[in-house]
């Protein structure tokens, strides 16, 4: 069977969209935004109740849920401000195709930082990465040698369709070659305490690049600190500059059950990975939802892996928004 992670079609062209997340305040709850994330401060008084932050709470909330956890594979939720919900399956390191991303983009925005809705540093494509554009064995997104973009244009087409050719011209950019840039990808794995995890490459084309539920649960929560990477993740649609094609988001979730992000990644070897944040309003204040499906129907095609790591995800993202509020509000009382 192929190896050929997240193949999307080119969608009709459209305008991107960009999109803000202005959260309000409640009298009940504050909400603080360091480092650009969600926080929540303070929450159910009642001291029959463990405390929601508490693990004690988080605990208690999770066995009071009756989540659609998959059947096969791993997974794992968390709920800023809460704790978490459960993880499912053995944790033991397993291929995440382009889920790999999440780690390249991350790396690109520590180590080149931007401001929200700025277009970042320019970047000029070499021959390889031009090369490499409409090759017939990997998802990759066209561009042109010599011309040059920005880095937010070249961060959305890596994440919006998933161009792996675009994955390692940016590795090349940020660290003069690809085996230095996996390095640093390495290094900050171990910084966020992701111990079941190895990278091999920056796009996922390699089998070898492994991890957990639990470990990219550490990297999305870490990563949905940046605003930019935020931005990037939400954004629905991408033209390729020079080629008269627009993209569409391999995440199918997006913009669905308050859906804003984050990564898909898809192939025989791995079967079907999506890594998911959502937002849900608990009493009066949006808390962050995030989440992680791997390794779903391995060995199978990238497609029906992908099919069935996304209803994995839209079943759990449905029942956590539909019963966590109430599950809160009785303090994880079954």
């Amino acid at each position: 069977m192929p190896h050929t992670p997240d193949t999307p079609a080119p969608a009709p062209a459209v305008t991107p969209r960009r999109r803000s997340f202005l959260v309000p305040l409640s009298a009940a709850l504050a909400l603080a935004t360091g480092m650009g994330t969600w926080y929540a401060v303070g929450g159910d008084a009642r001291p029959a109740a463990p405390a929601p932050g508490s693990a004690s709470g988080s605990a208690a909330v999770a066995k009071s849920l009756h989540l659609p956890w998959p059947a096969e594979g791993q997974a794992s939720v968390e709920v800023e401000g809460i704790g978490s919900l459960g993880t499912r399956g053995e944790q033991r390191p397993v291929p995440i195709a382009s889920v790999t991303k999440v780690m390249t983009a991350y790396v690109i925005l520590k180590d080149h930082p931007m401001r929200a809705g700025a277009p970042g540093a320019a970047v000029t494509a070499d021959e390889q990465a031009a090369n490499e554009s409409y090759s017939s064995v990997e998802t990759t997104a066209p561009v042109i040698a010599g011309r040059t973009y920005t880095q937010r244009r070249l961060l959305e087409l890596m994440m919006v369709p998933s161009g792996n050719n675009i994955a390692r011209l940016l590795a090349r950019w940020g660290a003069g070659d690809e085996k230095a840039f996996v390095a640093k990808m390495n290094e900050t794995a171990a910084a966020l305490g992701m111990e079941r995890t190895t990278y091999t490459g920056v796009s996922g084309m390699e089998a070898s690049t492994e991890s957990t539920a639990t470990d990219q649960l550490k990297l999305a929560r870490a990563a949905m600190k940046d605003p930019v990477f935020r931005e990037i993740v939400a954004t629905r649609t991408v033209e390729a500059p020079g080629a008269d094609v627009t993209f569409r988001n391999t995440n199918k979730l997006l913009g669905r059950n308050g859906v804003i992000g984050l990564k898909t990644g898809s192939s025989t070897p791995a079967g079907g990975n999506l890594v998911w944040a959502a937002t849900q309003e608990i009493a009066g204040t949006p808390r962050l939802i995030l989440g992680v499906v791997l390794h779903q129907r391995a060995g199978t095609s990238p497609t029906e892996g992908s099919a069935a790591a996304h209803e994995a995800g839209r079943a759990l993202i449905t029942e956590i928004r539909a019963t966590l509020p109430d599950a809160l509000a009785r303090g994880g009382r079954a």
